[in-house]
Parts: structure tokens; sequence; C-alpha cells
């Protein structure tokens, strides 16, 4: 900056404040000053930027009142009420702009949007396309017909009308995120390859093309593509930090887990630290059973967000595995304060809790992941297990025979009740529950001498098994 000049947006400012002070002072005086129109419509907006809807009323009232045949003032009153829900009496506003302007597209874009607010979708796209036929900016307009049409979930019109967006703006990074989501939301991830690689040879510097064609390789678990094509994104935009983090998890995704850590690691270059990015990489180190780095990172992603439920739970399986129970304990306990729906976190809880010994708080565990997730088959024999631990069997069989109504299909569950019965000398049930096992999945009956391992001396069911035998 030279002598006493200073940059044009930090003039504009000041002169916007001038002009809201002068306007506030007037109104709080009582007074009448004198603005243009182009002065009335900058304290307008600026009372709509600020979301002040109280002066923002106080300053078109005063506007249509000094300049009433303005209709850009009562276009900005509509508007304003359309924003507070006062539907209806923006519409009487509006139907008054029309006829004195009915060619201004601004009319129907306002129009439509209060339909849209509404609810009503069919006259919401009706003026917008009135507003299409009038106006210069159509590819704005096109893209608030695709909202609408998202919005109602008619999603092959939304991506009809983001693609005549990018028709005409093809730099539209708006319009091509958006794309991505219309395509992902029809499962259309084929059609996305096919339109981003189109779109593509004719403009092949478009990073973010580059990158949600990436995205729809990865949904199609094509990684080595979805790289290639994260790495187009990378060399048109070395920051595109959201490239570098969908590559590394393409990497994981293929068991490159130290080129992955690299590409994470690439990642926090080009953006702010990031608790989800550390982590990703401590859940790599946890993969390569690096378990003191893996402690590292998930601890370097609690520093920025000490609330991260999965960066809790990592730090608990990795101090399980380094048999440090209560430490574990400890942290996925804080896991479940920070969110008491998540049957996973439950999960691993009871178990630690009964490595520790700790039965009874294991149970109120276990029955915390029945009620939140019964349609986990492991739950019911664990629970069962647990239970049998304690001699409890006969609650570890009520517990199996639940199991199985909810899982009549799963033949660990009908084994399991088998042995158990057999250890309480009911031996009839035991093997007809051991038939139906062999039935559902015969390749699984060592699960039953794992349980019981006394059991292979069992003639009964030794003779069973081998009926079943292919």
């Amino acid at each position: 900056m030279m002598g006493n000049e200073e940059p044009g947006d930090y003039k504009n400012a000041k002169r916007l404040l001038v002009l809201v002070n002068r306007f506030e002072e007037m109104i709080a005086n009582g007074n009448k000053y004198y603005f243009d129109t182009e002065e009335l419509e900058e304290i307008i907006d600026y009372y709509f930027d600020k979301n002040n809807s109280k002066y923002a009323i106080l300053s078109i009232d005063f506007a249509i009142e000094q300049y009433p045949f303005n209709t850009v003032f009562h276009l900005r009153k509509a508007q304003a009420l359309a924003a507070t829900n006062q539907s209806q009496k923006a519409l009487e506003i509006l139907s008054y702009v029309e006829s004195i302007e009915p060619n201004n597209p601004e009319l129907f874009m306002t129009k439509g949007g209060i339909y849209s607010q509404m609810g009503l979708t069919d006259q919401a796209i009706e003026n917008y396309k009135k507003a299409a036929e009038r106006s210069e900016s159509i590819d704005e307009i096109y893209m608030a017909m695709a909202f609408e049409f998202q919005s109602a979930g008619k999603i092959d019109d939304a991506i009809y009308y983001i693609q005549k967006v990018l028709e005409l703006n093809p730099d539209s990074e708006m319009a091509i995120y958006e794309l991505a989501f219309c395509y992902e939301a029809n499962g259309q991830n084929e059609e996305a390859i096919k339109y981003y690689t189109e779109f593509l040879e004719k403009h092949p510097y478009a990073p973010t093309a580059w990158f949600n064609l990436g995205v729809a390789y990865a949904r199609l678990l094509l990684w080595e593509k979805a790289i290639d094509a994260y790495d187009y994104a990378i060399a048109i935009d070395e920051d595109f930090s959201s490239a570098y983090f969908n590559k590394a998890n393409s990497m994981v995704a293929l068991n490159k887990l130290d080129e992955a850590i690299e590409v994470y690691k690439e990642t926090l270059q080009h953006e702010e630290p990031d608790p989800v990015t550390y982590y990703y990489i401590g859940e790599c180190y946890e993969k390569k059973e690096d378990l003191d780095k893996a402690l590292t990172y998930y601890h370097k992603a609690l520093s920025l967000n000490p609330e991260m439920g999965e960066a809790l739970l990592g730090i608990a399986i990795c101090l399980d595995a380094k048999e440090r129970k209560t430490e574990a304990l400890h942290y996925v306990k804080r896991a479940v304060d920070v969110d008491k729906e998540n049957s996973d976190y439950w999960y691993i809880c009871g178990e630690i809790q009964q490595d520790l010994k700790f039965y009874e708080e294991a149970e109120i565990s276990f029955k915390k992941v029945i009620e939140l997730d019964p349609g986990n088959s492991e739950i019911w024999l664990d629970y069962a297990n647990l239970l049998f631990e304690q001699e409890n069997k006969n609650g570890s069989l009520e517990i199996l025979a639940e199991g199985i109504k909810h899982h009549p299909q799963c033949a660990e569950l009908h084994y399991r009740i088998s042995a158990c019965l057999m250890s309480i000398g009911q031996k009839e049930e035991a093997l007809s529950f051991l038939q139906s096992a062999l039935k559902l999945n015969y390749e699984k009956h060592e699960e039953l001498f794992d349980y019981i391992p006394t059991l292979r001396d069992n003639t009964s069911i030794i003779d069973l098994i081998e009926a079943y035998k292919k």
C-alpha cells in the first residue's frame, strides 16, 4: 500500500458504515435525511446480510416512502416478509410488482423462492421458468430449479438442470459437487463416471471434476482408478486437501498403509490440523500393529476434539491390546459418555469389563448392545458366554433361545445352545438343536468343541455329526 491509499474493499466498507450510521441516526432522531436509490439499496442489503430483519424492514419502508415506484424496494419488501414466514403478504406485493414490471426476472425468482418455501414445487418451478425466459443469468436460475427438484426428490430432473448449468458455466464448482450428490442419491456411479469423463475431455483443468470422478470410482471399489483421478486433481490444485485425504482412504482400501500414512500427513500441510485426519493416521498405525504410534495420533485427534468418540475407542482398543485394561476401560467409558446410543462402544466396553471380571457391569453393557442392535448375532453369543462363565447356565440358555428368535438362520447360535443343553444333561433337546445347526452350516460344527472340548468324547454327538458329513 503506497502513501495514504486504501484498498478498494476497505474504502467501500468504511463508506457503507457511514451510510448505515447516518440511517440509524435518522431513525433514532425521527428525522428525514436524503439518500439516493443506490445508497438505500446498499443499506438494505447490509441489513439482509446481517440478518437484521427489524432494520431491514425499516430501511425498505423508508425507501418505498421516498421512491414509491421503484420496484426494487417492493421486491426487497417481499423478500423480507418471506424471510419472516409472511408468505401471503409477500405474494400480494409481488402481484403489485408484476402489474408494473411483468418482465422482471427477479420478480419471478422471488416468487419461485416463496413457493418453494411453502412446499409448492410445481408453482416454484413454473416461476423459475418464467425467470429464465426473461433473464441473462440463466445458470443461476437453473441451479435454483435443480435445488427445488432435489428437495422434491425428483433427482433425475435435478441432474438435467445441473448439467445445463455446467453447459453454461463449466467453472461452477457448486454444480459439479451437487451433480455428484445427485448421482450418489440415485446410485448412479457408472453414469457419474461417464459424465465426468466426458466433461473432463472438454475441461481437463477442472480439479473438482477430477475429484468427483475419483469419488465415483471409489464407490465402485475401483481404488486404483480413484487414486489416478485424485492425482490429477492434486496436479491441478496442489492445495486440494480433500483430494489428498480421499487418495489416502483409497490407499488404505488397498492395504497400502505406509503410503496412506504419508498422504494423510501431506493432507495436513494443505489444511488446518484436523482431528479426523489424525484419527485415520492412528487407525493405519493400529492396523500395522504399531500401537504406540497409533496412540500418539489418536491422542492428537483428541487434543483437537476431546469429544471424538472414535478416537477414544481407538485408544481403548490399543490399550486393551497392550494389556492395559484398566486404562482401556477408562477411555471406552468416555466414548460411551460421548455417544450413549453407539452399540459398538457398549460392546467393547462390555468385553473389557468381562476381561477384568467386572461381570455385573459387563452384563449391563451387553444388555445395552442388545437393546440398541438386536440384529448383531455376535452379541447373543458373547452375552450367553458371559453368563455361562459365571455358571449361570439357565440364563445362558435363555439368551441363546432369544437370540435364535432374532436369528433363526444363525448356525453358531444353534451349536452354542446345543452345547449348553448337553452341559446340563438335556441330551435330546441338545441333539435336536445340533441337527438344526448341521443343516444350517455343517462346516461350523467345530465351534461346538471350541466351546466345550469334552463333547468330542460324546458318541451321540459324534455319530450325529458323521451322519451329516458329505
